[in-house]
């Protein structure tokens, strides 16, 4: 078995792995999903989620599990590849539907990493990877923000009867059929392998309303933005079937688009959840996991599965109600956010701040992990069902691999540690993370050790008000708070505890300059 040694004194060990037989895997990764949204977390949640519950109530679920960033390009990087994505050349903000790819043509992928282990491997969903588009005059489509373009474009100028390069089926997928970016960027259309089935030729304009939200671009004749998710959980659906009586397994990496902006719940689910049309649409995705649950059931395959459950990142559709924390003077409550509040509804529930922030609210989420058959023989008590522990969404790659019994190499997944020890009642001398780096949408970091969580800087760094604090008056120019203690982030303790300030500073400047968490192994072979 490999050993995964990790950086710093404060995160030491190996892994572990458990001889088993080679499970199914599904990952479902829902899009702007709140810690609160789930009844299964939050018990004051008005948004009805039976199908998550069920699922939860059959699986380890995970209440401190983190999104390595508060939005949804560095995430899907870093659940794919096991990688801070702020190693990358992307240090802020996200990919538009046309940017060039962003994992390198030499990362092994999870997907990657399981087609080499006799897996098929499938993607349904949200990509926002990047991908090689032609322009009409043969050029690729640049990075947007190194061409200094601010806005998402629009597409008028690239060639698509030329296939792309570089997307899902670049990245070990056999098989993908989704949209390039968020459901609110260009292209508007259903790309299917490496091209578009249907040209897009007609125009979406511009909206900027509370619900439709989308940006100015090109439009395939008959897509609708309602017709996503239907699309999404039918080819999930059928892959689960097909798998019936297929003795290789298989990975399904299910990315959605929802609860993301625009929120387009179908007809059928207006006014269905009681809550408002955010309700609603979350209502509606949580029924897609039930058709795919079902399918499961049908095939067979619910007990050799490992599922995944999880978001990109914390809820955009939230008020914070702030009470004595510093930094309370300019906030102010977005309209969605309103909007739900007036529905009895927090998305991220007691969280501070909203998808794109440094706090909690923006990258703590929902984690669930359902344990196949041969894995759960060896489960422990009820509690372990429910697991306090401090994970990852790049965690999944590692944890995987120990589940396989199959080692990592030096150059996978550097910063992915396993928590299979939460999945199994077997102890290891195994890795544990006793560390998280957290990154905002406006590239403002944070340490979370222990109780304690570091911030080298005032404000939010995302969507929240203050985004950036003046600290010219006075005051500490940092933020500390005892999550143990202050969940809320109510308190700004750095002015009481600058010992502890200064020290997580000190570790988060050297994780920073390092190029991994997980340092190699000194043995080749298992």
């Amino acid at each position: 078995m490999h050993k995964l040694f990790l950086v710093f004194s404060f995160v030491y060990g190996s892994s572990a792995a458990i001889a088993v037989d080679r499970p199914n895997i599904i990952v479902i990764l829902a899009d702007d999903l709140g810690y609160g949204d789930l009844q299964c977390y939050n018990p004051e949640s008005k948004i009805p989620t039976p199908h998550l519950n069920r699922l939860a109530a059959d699986s380890v679920r995970f209440t401190d599990a983190h999104t390595p960033s508060s939005v949804c390009t560095p995430t899907r990087y870093g659940l794919l590849t096991g990688r801070y994505c702020w190693r990358t050349s992307l240090k802020k903000g996200v990919l538009d539907g046309f940017d060039p790819p962003l994992v390198e043509p030499d990362r092994v992928t999870l997907a990657d990493f399981l087609k080499q282990h006799g897996y098929a491997t499938a993607c349904f969903g949200k990509w926002h990877l990047g991908m090689t588009w032609t322009q009409r005059d043969g050029t690729p489509m640049p990075n947007r923000t190194e061409v200094g373009i601010a806005k998402h474009r629009g597409g008028a100028e690239v060639d698509f009867a030329i296939e792309t390069q570089g997307g899902p089926l670049d990245c070990g997928f056999d098989s993908y059929l989704g949209i390039s970016a968020s459901l609110d960027m260009s292209p508007y259309g259903f790309l299917e392998g490496r091209s578009m089935p249907v040209l897009p030729t007609e125009k979406m304009a511009d909206t900027k309303e509370l619900a439709m939200s989308v940006s100015e671009g090109v439009l395939s004749p008959g897509f609708t933005l309602q017709g996503v998710l239907p699309e999404l959980t039918r080819r999930g659906e059928e892959f689960i079937l097909s798998r019936r009586d297929q003795t290789s397994p298989f990975f399904l990496y299910l990315p959605l688009a929802s609860p993301h902006l625009p929120v387009v719940p179908n007809e059928a689910w207006i006014g269905k959840s009681g809550v408002g049309i955010y309700g609603d649409f979350v209502a509606e995705t949580d029924a897609s996991i039930g058709v795919w649950l079902d399918a499961l059931n049908t095939a067979g395959l619910v007990d050799n599965t490992l599922i995944v459950f999880t978001s990109d990142n914390g809820g955009l559709w939230h008020q914070w109600e702030p009470q004595e924390a510093d930094d309370v003077a300019g906030y102010r409550p977005t309209p969605r956010a309103i909007y739900n509040a007036e529905h009895g509804h927090h998305s991220n529930s007691h969280l501070r701040g909203t998808k794109a922030d440094i706090w909690e609210g923006g990258h703590r989420v929902p984690f669930i992990v359902h344990v196949p058959r041969h894995l759960r023989s060896q489960t422990g008590s009820k509690d372990k069902q429910v697991s306090s522990a401090q994970v990852e969404l790049n965690d999944i790659f590692a944890t995987i691999a120990d589940v396989l019994d199959e080692p990592l190499a030096d150059n996978m997944a550097e910063d992915s540690i396993s928590f299979i020890d939460e999945l199994t009642s077997s102890k290891s001398e195994g890795a544990e993370r006793t560390f998280s780096v957290h990154h905002s949408l406006g590239g403002v970091f944070s340490l979370r050790q222990g109780p304690w969580k570091f911030v080298p800087s005032r404000g939010s760094g995302g969507f929240s008000h203050p985004k950036t604090a003046d600290v010219s008056a006075g005051g500490p120019s940092t933020q500390l708070y005892n999550l143990e203690d202050d969940p809320s982030e109510t308190r700004n303790v750095s002015s009481d505890y600058p010992e502890i300030a200064n020290k997580l500073a000190q570790q988060l400047a050297e994780i920073q300059a390092a190029d991994r968490t997980r340092l190699p192994s000194p043995v080749a072979e298992k």
